[in-house]
C-alpha cells in the first residue's frame, strides 16, 4: 500500500512545527501491543532505497500491517527515488507512505512524519536509506529499549562497507581510532549507556516530550536531540549486539561534503547548548590549524614542517596497514582519512566563524531556538 503527499498541516503550514502533544501516545505494553512508525528520510537515494526497504521487511514485526507503518519522507529527489518506493509499496506487506518534505532536511522531515502519521504509535524507528538492516532489527531494538524503564532511546553500532574501491577503503578506516576518534558506535561491540550514538529506536512519548528534532539542524540533529533527552532525565542505551551495515560515500568529493556538514552540525550543537567539546572532537581542528600555520611559516622557519610531517607519517602508516588487509584498495584509505579529518575540521571552523559574526551582531547571544 502506498500513499503520497500530506494529510494535513502540522501547525503553521511547516514541518518546522515543534511536536509537543503527548495525548496520542499509548502506554507501553506487551511487545505485541506496541506499534512502530518507521521513518526513512531520502533525497536522491535511487541506488540505496530499495535494498534498505527490502532489508527492513525481513523483520516479522515490520511486515505486520497491524504493528508497522513506513513513511519515506522525501526532500525533493530529482532521481527515481519516489517512483521506486511507490512501485515497491504496491506489493509490500505493510503500509508505505511517501511524504513530501518541503524543508528538505532530515530533522524537519522526521518531525513532519511523526506529526502526520504518528497518532496511535508507540515507537519511532529512524532508518537511513544508506543502511542495510539485520533480519530482527526492530525486534531486537524493542527488546533492548524495554529492558529498563529509564531508557528513552536505543542506538546502535555501525559496521561500515563500501561499493567502490574508495568507499571500501573509507569503510575500513572510519572504524579505526584515527577514523572515528574512538566513538563507541563506530564498529564497537560493547553495550552500555552512552551520551550519543547512531539513532535507531525511540519511545515516541519521550520524542514528543523534548520537542522532537530541532528543524534548524541539517546535520548532527541526532546528537543535539540526545543532549536534550539526557537533560530531561532520559537515558540512551547502545545495543552493541545489534549490528547495522552502513554504506560509505562512493567518492572523495561526496565524503568531503558529508564530513564538512558533520563538523558544522557538531559545532552548532556545541554553540547552541554552550557545551565543551571533547578532546577527540577538537584534535582534527587543532591539526588543521597547525598544518595551515606550518605551511604559511615554512619559508621563514622550515622546522615548523615537523608537524605536517608527523601527520603525513601517521597517514602513510594507516595506508600501509590498510594495504596489508585490503590489498591495493587500501591505498585509498589515507586519502579518505585526510578527507574526513580536514572536512570535519573545516566545517567546525566555518560554523564557529559564522556563530561569532552572528553573536557580534546579537549581543544577547541568542542564536537558534531551543527545541526543548
Amino acid at each position: 500500500m502506498v500513499t503520497s503527499g500530506q494529510k494535513g498541516k502540522p501547525g503553521a503550514g511547516s514541518s518546522a512545527a515543534v511536536i509537543l502533544d503527548v495525548t496520542d501516545v499509548h502506554a507501553a505494553g506487551e511487545i505485541g501491543a506496541e506499534r512502530i512508525l518507521v521513518v526513512i528520510p531520502t533525497l536522491n537515494e535511487a541506488i540505496a532505497i530499495l535494498p534498505c526497504l527490502k532489508s527492513l521487511q525481513r523483520d516479522p514485526v515490520l511486515r505486520d500491517p497491524g504493528r508497522c507503518t513506513v513513511v519515506v519522507v522525501d526532500g525533493g529527489s530529482e532521481d527515481d527515488t519516489v517512483a521506486i518506493v511507490q512501485s515497491y509499496a504496491e506489493t509490500a506487506p505493510c503500509a508505505i507512505h511517501v511524504l513530501h518534505n518541503p524543508d528538505r532536511i532530515q530533522s524537519a522531515g522526521i518531525n513532519l512524519a511523526v506529526a502526520e502519521f504518528g497518532t496511535g504509535f508507540d515507537l519511532l524507528l529512524r532508518c537511513d536509506a544508506h543502511a542495510i538492516y539485520p533480519n530482527d532489527y526492530a525486534t531486537a531494538l524493542r527488546t533492548a529499549l524495554r529492558a529498563d524503564d529509564d531508557r528513552a532511546s536505543v542506538v546502535v553500532a555501525m559496521d561500515s562497507e563500501g561499493r567502490t574501491d574508495f568507499g571500501k577503503a573509507a569503510a575500513w578506516v572510519v572504524d579505526t581510532p584515527l577514523g572515528s576518534g574512538g566513538a563507541a558506535h563506530r564498529g564497537g561491540t560493547r553495550s552500555g549507556y552512552v551520551d550519543h550514538g547512531h539513532h535507531a529506536m525511540m519511545d515516541l512519548q519521550w520524542f514528543r516530550k523534548v520537542g522532537g528534532y530541532d528543524p534548524s539542524f541539517s546535520h548532527n540533529e541526532d546528537a543535539e536531540l540526545d543532549w536534550r533527552l539526557s537533560q530531561a532525565g532520559a537515558r540512551i542505551w547502545l545495543a552493541g549486539e545489534v549490528r547495522l551495515g552502513y554504506v560509505m560515500r562512493d567518492t572523495a568529493a561526496a565524503l568531503w561534503r558529508q564530513y564538512l556538514n558533520y563538523g558544522a552540525g557538531r559545532a552548532a550543537t556545541l554553540q547552541k547548548h554552550q557545551m565543551r567539546p571533547r578532546l577527540r572532537q577538537m584534535v582534527p581542528v587543532v591539526n588543521l590549524i597547525l598544518c595551515a600555520l606550518a605551511l604559511l611559516l615554512a619559508p621563514v622557519w622550515p622546522w615548523v614542517l615537523l608537524w605536517p610531517g608527523v601527520y603525513l607519517g601517521a597517514i602513510l602508516a594507516v595506508t600501509a596497514l590498510a594495504c596489508l588487509q585490503l590489498g591495493a584498495v587500501g591505498l585509498w584509505s589515507g586519502v579518505a582519512l585526510v578527507v574526513m579529518h580536514m572536512g570535519w575540521a573545516t566545517g567546525v571552523l566555518r560554523s564557529a566563524v559564522r556563530y561569532g559574526l552572528r553573536n557580534g551582531q546579537n549581543p544577547s547571544g541568542a542564536t537558534q531556538r531551543d527545541g526543548g
